[in-house]
């Protein structure tokens, strides 16, 4: 429960001002959730945003189809400009399914540039991967809450501001994910539940820093981790149902296995739309 006092400015007007629990104050309080009644509601509620849940999933395809052209055409037309399917030597004689290795070498500074545009073009797609997924997050809220939806407003995280804050989380991820492979995989198992964490605290905590949404992240799923664990690999497996549907009802259901995330952010964070500040109208009282 949040807590109340009273301030008296020079005894006329008396405000009365709401002090909220920090997230990590609130995570440190947070109930237990319930396994099985966030997956039975997040059934439930997959009724009512499967159509958004498809339209985001299409746009973030769309979205990445001129990122993996720009990654692989260039390296398609790398082989066969450095000879690998050329079957012909350099007198013209031809050599029957003869494969000629490339002389890297000769190329290496091109192979580095390549190499770093395409470092950058991946986080790039997912800081816009990322922000798709966290306006899924704000309208889960609108439909849950029954406020009237925005119209579009897709591109929302990456029009206002936040698009480095998305790049940096992209970055956080790849890094943190990295980390824990070199360290036998096993670790992999453990931060995949904070890493799923990072974008629905972002969403309902945006002014956090990248440090504080990690941090934050790291300590809900931790409290948390088995269940959350168990949640993240029973809904991705939904998820991939729609591959049954001729591959293409994978679209339907990829969005489904954020639903159970949101519930976990609802069930032990929760939402705080109450003002910070009410007060009556009244005179000022500096004279």
């Amino acid at each position: 429960m949040s807590a109340f006092f009273f301030v008296n400015l020079d005894a006329n007007p008396i405000k009365l001002i709401e002090v909220q629990k920090d997230i990590f104050q609130k995570i440190e309080e947070a109930g237990k959730p319930d396994f099985g009644d966030i997956l039975t509601r997040s059934f439930e509620f997959f009724k009512l945003v499967w159509q958004e849940g498809l339209v985001h999933a299409l746009i973030t395809m769309v979205l990445m189809l001129p990122v993996m052209i720009m990654i692989y055409v260039p390296y398609v037309a790398f082989f066969f400009s450095a000879g690998a399917f050329n079957n012909y030597n350099h007198d013209g004689e031809y050599y029957s399914q003869e494969y000629m290795e490339p002389d890297f070498l000769l190329y290496l500074p091109w192979i580095i540039l390549f190499g770093a545009v395409v470092f950058v073009l991946i986080f790039i797609a997912q800081a816009v991967a990322l922000a798709i997924t966290a306006h899924f997050f704000k309208v889960c809220k609108k439909i849950d809450t029954g406020k009237p939806q925005d119209v579009g407003g897709y591109f929302y995280y990456l029009k206002h501001g936040n698009f480095k804050k998305m790049f940096l989380l992209a970055l956080a991820s790849f890094g943190i994910a990295l980390a824990a492979t070199l360290l036998c995989y096993f670790p992999l198992f453990y931060v995949m539940v904070p890493l799923q964490l990072l974008v629905v605290i972002f969403v309902f905590n945006e002014d956090l820093s990248v440090s504080e949404i990690i941090k934050a992240s790291f300590k809900l799923g931790h409290k948390f981790w088995l269940i959350i664990f168990g949640l993240i690999i029973v809904s991705s497996l939904i998820a991939q149902l729609g591959i049954l549907l001729c591959f293409v009802g994978v679209f339907i259901t990829a969005y489904f296995v954020h639903i159970p995330i949101y519930f976990v952010y609802k069930d032990t964070i929760g939402f705080n739309d109450d003002p910070l500040v009410v007060e009556p109208h009244s005179k000022s009282s500096n004279q």
